[in-house]
């Protein structure tokens, strides 16, 4: 392969030859969608010129070949977590995420082979059965992919350098600039690359060689690798191995994609024993964290997490904190500790062992450990969340940095010291310290804004004297865990020395001599590169404004492999929100490129911020600062939305006309289906829905009857002592069974009837509405006015909250739990039927597999537990679908935008695949999981009647 580079052809020719070998809805072209892919989690901004997203390793190979024929460079990326700014480009993004999951547990549990587009934490949770997990666990491992794990060598906690990619990994398959392949657990593959790439093969053995018997380079190498190091590429890999196969396998893990593309990786695995403990110690000073640090190092600790007096501040107020966080001296220091064991006794011995070795180190509370698995994992939670935490405090417009270095640990407590004082000494005051205390690895975070004059030159001095510090005058690791990127490359060079950075360079040209693969990266010949292309965090709106777009959002929002995900409808709420401030401003005229990007968002961003947005919520479950941009969405379509006041203000007055109405449909469509059958309905509506632009509403096989609403007129109390007031939704006053089912509203009847309960059903029901219908669709007044009135009559039915309110559907729950009077005892069907119906029935379990559906208001109040355990008392096999959080349905968006709510399920079917049927706890919910699993879903209190009887006195 030629050493120099093709010219770079036109982006039209390139896509035009892409075009040609995978499918055109592959390749993203429009300026919304470019910059919203293109954005991670670091403080770097470049906007790609196409993103394309391959779902096979052919297609793959294809986009490789055509961008290298056309001199185009190409990036690769997973889900975009990382923090250095390996994973933007303004050349071609390659995304690897549909098609991309793929996971196999093999030799049970010794070992996993999974892809790049795995979630770390799912790899775990399949190997959770055989006691195993993989040996990297960084912070964010329920948010980052496999593929940038290993691209990285990210490690974590408990990790150390033992259990990282490079020591774990078992085999990898790998894509290389030519689009040829190479399995590594595959000996015809091997034998094959060996004789077309010899030369590769052969340059790899004789840069080995050479520095075995360079003495001093050896050493050094070593040296580097005795502590965590992910500076540079893993020249450890000449020392460890001889074979040229073997040597390629291990540069692969921590290139960064700057020397092929990984496409799968099979991992040794790790014991992952069942019994843990965690004490939060709080120590006077960081001094003496440090040396409690140096004595746990020969203990058998799990992991030792250090958060200094900042970092605390940033968490104390977290719910579930101890209270005495708040009012620590101003150098207090933490460390979380960890002890993990085969059982309770080996725990026990473990903490006993560490509160010995630390009795003559002072610590401002007696350490208490914790095997309260609730506690256990609220420490663990704030930890991981501690850089997000940290950045959501900045002042709003300025990034946030995060560094990771790594002193010997014999070093740490001067390191430290020096590290602060340096950080003192450039007029960085609020500078946050943590990190993985017994790795000598540490975090430090602080705000900090390019835009005033002086600042780039303030950070870039910083930056030179933190390197000289950390590489030169200890001898420690720049980049210890995060990957190099654009941030440490210019300073590369300084870490390692001349010698050993001049075969990095030979190890690049060998694999990519055109400098196509993700080029800046970890090597650079510019020394300000850390200083361009600097990622701007403007206001843009007060509930968003401390997102500082780390991703962890991402995996749970139902758009995400549709159109957007609320890291990236902040990224364009954001760029819109810059580009108004300039154009308002007058200092600056926006240039061509600028306001065509105007004009597309004004233009066509709706569909894929607005339209495709389910507002959830579930996306505040992962953020660490809790930031549920729903809300937003939700406040933009009441801005958009505002002529359309009165007639919601008309529908919420006949609102019990309203529901009548829309149970005459249903009933109409009924007979329609008897009349034309499935395909004719499914054509007419399509054909309607497309006409009117979305507005109608699209009809699916699973809409079911209209509700029998008279049933509610035949309740009557029977003096029985126990009562409660009844809310039956607007969904299950329409929605009724489908045939094969009962409607929701009898079901519950009778449960509560069986139960011993006396039913209070609140006056004009047809007419009450929680708002959700209404908030929803931004009509916020008159969700409110709807929320009022449902108050009004529950206060008069529960004689002011004696007696509780029972929702039959969750979504409702959560919706009136936040607008009804704080006197009303609301309860969700879920915690209602697991707390108080559950001792008053005596339950016969099904002998069958059902799955469970979760709902996302559900997981916001926090009863994914109850649920499950609900449903396990009702049957004996439970299935949950682990990958799946929203179903995207939404109210009446499966109907509205089908798309959206197939979408989220795509991969349901397949999961649930053997169940008898399916349960959740909302009606609507059920409706989209019936269409896209295969299996009926049918609401939790379908199966809990099923099973039970009254409970013998």
């Amino acid at each position: 392969m030629s050493s120099e580079p093709p010219p770079r052809e036109s982006l039209d020719h390139l896509i035009s030859a892409l075009c040609a070998r995978l499918p055109e809805e592959r390749l993203i072209r429009d300026p919304l969608r470019r910059l919203a892919y293109g954005t991670d989690a670091s403080f770097y901004r470049m906007v790609p010129s196409l993103v394309v997203r391959p779902e096979n390793e052919q297609e793959l190979v294809s986009v490789i070949e055509t961008c290298r024929e056309k001199g185009w460079p190409m990036t690769f990326r997973a889900a975009g977590t990382s923090l250095s700014g390996q994973a933007v480009t303004d050349g071609v993004l390659i995304q690897l995420h549909q098609g991309w999951r793929h996971a196999a547990v093999l030799d049970d549990g010794a070992r996993i082979r999974l892809d790049p587009g795995v979630i770390g934490a799912r790899a775990n949770e399949l190997l959770a059965p055989y006691g195993r997990k993989i040996g990297p666990d960084p912070a964010s491992i329920s948010s980052c992919m496999m593929g940038g794990i290993a691209a990285n060598n990210a490690s974590g906690m408990c990790c150390g350098t033992a259990h990282n990619s490079y020591h774990t990994l078992d085999s990898l398959r790998v894509v290389l600039l030519d689009g040829s392949i190479l399995d590594t657990s595959d000996s015809d593959s091997v034998a094959a690359f060996r004789q077309s790439h010899a030369p590769l093969v052969e340059g790899l053995e004789r840069i080995s060689a050479n520095v075995r018997t360079d003495v001093d380079l050896a050493r050094r190498i070593k040296h580097k690798y005795r502590l965590k190091n992910t500076t540079g590429y893993a020249l450890n890999s000449l020392i460890d191995f001889r074979d040229g196969v073997d040597i390629l396998a291990h540069l692969m893990i921590g290139s960064e994609g700057t020397l092929g593309c990984l496409t799968s990786l099979t991992y040794r695995t790790v014991p992952e024993p069942p019994c843990k403990a965690a004490a939060l110690m709080l120590f006077p000073d960081l001094s003496s964290a440090c040396r409690a640090t140096m004595v746990l190092r020969g203990t058998s600790v799990a992991a030792v997490e250090l958060m200094d007096r900042a970092a605390l501040r940033a968490v104390d107020h977290a719910p579930g904190m101890p209270e005495n966080l708040r009012s620590l001296p101003p150098g207090a220091t933490a460390l979380l500790v960890d002890v993990r064991g085969e059982n309770d006794a080996a725990v026990e011995h473990a903490s006993e062992e560490v509160q010995q070795v630390l009795e003559g180190i002072t610590t401002l509370e007696p350490i208490a450990f914790t095997t309260n698995p609730d506690t256990y994992a609220l420490y663990w939670k704030v930890r991981k969340g501690l850089f997000p935490a940290v950045g959501a405090v900045r002042q709003v417009g300025t990034t946030v940095v995060i560094e990771d270095v790594a002193f010997p640990i014999e070093c740490l407590e001067q390191g430290v010291a020096a590290l602060t004082e340096a950080f003192h000494r450039h007029g960085y005051q609020d500078v946050i310290l943590f990190g993985h205390a017994l790795e000598g690895n540490l975090h430090f975070v602080f705000p900090q804004g390019f835009e005033k004059p002086g600042e780039k030159e303030r950070y870039a001095a910083l930056m030179k004297d933190v390197a000289q510090l950390v590489a030169v005058e200890f001898g420690g690791s720049l980049k210890a865990e995060h990957g190099t990127g654009r941030n440490m490359a210019p300073f590369v060079e300084l870490e390692w020395g001349a010698e050993a950075y001049a075969l990095m360079w030979q190890i690049k040209a060998l694999f990519d001599p055109c400098h196509l693969l993700n080029p800046e990266v970890m090597l650079s010949r510019n020394p300000s590169l850390h200083l361009e292309n600097l990622k701007p965090l403007p206001a843009a709106d007060e509930i968003v404004d401390h997102c500082i777009e780390c991703g962890f959002c991402e995996l749970v929002c139902p758009s995400r492999d549709l159109t957007l995900t609320p890291r990236q409808r902040i990224v364009l709420v954001r760029e819109r929100a810059r580009l108004e401030a300039l154009q308002a401003s007058g200092n600056q005229v926006l240039n061509d490129t600028e306001q065509a990007w105007l004009a597309a968002y004004e233009d066509h961003s709706g569909y894929d911020l607005d339209t495709t947005c389910a507002a959830d919520g579930m996306c505040s479950t992962r953020c660490p600062v809790d930031i549920n941009t729903g809300e937003l969405v939700l406040k933009m379509r009441q801005e958009r939305l505002q002529g359309r006041a009165m007639l919601a203000r008309r529908i919420g007055h006949h609102f019990s006309g309203a529901t009548r109405f829309a149970r005459t449909g249903l009933r109409l469509q009924w007979i329609g289906r008897q009349l034309l059958g499935h395909r004719a309905m499914s054509a007419i509506s399509q054909g309607m829905h497309r006409l009117s632009g979305g507005q109608l509403p699209q009809w699916i096989p699973v809409l079911p009857k209209a509700a029998p609403i008279k049933l509610l007129g035949r309740v009557g109390a029977r003096g029985r002592p126990d009562k409660v007031v009844y809310f039956p939704s607007c969904a299950t006053r329409v929605l009724g069974g489908d045939g094969s089912s009962r409607a929701v509203m009898d079901i519950t009847l009778k449960l509560l009837d069986k139960a011993g309960y006396d039913v209070i059903i609140p006056a004009m029901p047809g007419h009450l509405c929680c708002g959700m219908a209404f908030s929803s669709k931004g009509m916020a007044n008159e969700a409110i006015h709807k929320a009022r009135e449902l108050n009004r009559e529950l206060l008069i039915a529960s004689q002011n909250g004696r007696y509780p309110i029972l929702f039959d559907t969750s979504p409702c729950s959560l919706q009136a739990e936040d607008h009804l009077d704080a006197r009303l005892k609301v309860q969700e069907p879920v915690a209602f039927a697991h707390d108080h119906l559950l001792p008053r029935l005596e339950l016969t379990p099904l002998n069958e597999r059902v799955a469970v559906h979760v709902t996302c208001s559900s997981h916001r109040k926090g009863l994914a537990d109850r649920f499950i355990a609900l449903a396990q008392a009702c049957a004996r096999d439970v299935v949950v679908p682990e990958d799946i959080a929203c179903c995207g349905f939404a109210g009446d968006k499966g109907l509205r935008v089908p798309e959206l709510n197939a979408s989220a399920l795509q991969t349901l079917a397949q999961t649930v695949e053997g169940c008898a049927f399916g349960v959740s706890n909302s009606r609507t919910c059920e409706m989209g999981l019936t269409q896209h699993s295969g299996i009926a879903y049918y609401s939790i209190f379908d199966l809990l009647d099923r099973v039970s009887l009254p409970a013998r006195a």
